[in-house]
């Protein structure tokens, strides 16, 4: 799904925006929205799976949104950024509190964007590495 202009400047101006209607389900807040960083964060409460662990997918859902938010905003007006692919190491668990993602680039290019991603818990323990690559295209025409 595109961002149109008017959705990427309240997402870079507004530090409680979710990226999307499936971050918004997930409590998810883009703390900081910049093409040089992204971080955003998850209350684990809410996104765990049957044991009480905060769910690898949804460390998956913090990291591609703070990855393709960023390849839009480095794509610029009238662009759409497609995450094409993500891949995660779970390095422990979290239970409680919030999962914070901090998301810089590692290549931005005319076609591709690549993101790596770090995702702590509210001690600072790594949680989760994840990187994404993002395809960058013009936006379709209505």
């Amino acid at each position: 799904m595109a961002l149109d202009a008017r959705r990427l400047d309240e997402i870079m101006t507004d530090p409680g925006a979710s990226g999307g209607d499936l971050g918004r389900q997930m409590g998810l807040e883009i703390l900081e929205a910049s093409v040089e960083r992204m971080v955003g964060r998850i209350p684990v409460k809410g996104n765990t799976q049957p044991f009480g662990l905060l769910h690898g997918g949804a460390s998956c859902v913090l990291a591609e949104t703070l990855g393709s938010v960023g390849s839009m905003i480095h794509a610029g007006e009238g662009r759409i950024a497609m995450g094409i692919e993500i891949n995660a190491t779970h390095h422990r668990s979290a239970t409680s509190g919030h999962v914070t993602g901090v998301a810089v680039p590692v290549h931005l290019g005319r076609t591709l964007a690549t993101w790596d991603i770090t995702i702590t818990d509210d001690n600072g323990g790594r949680v989760c590495t994840a990187r994404l690559t993002c395809m960058l295209r013009d936006a379709p025409t209505a």
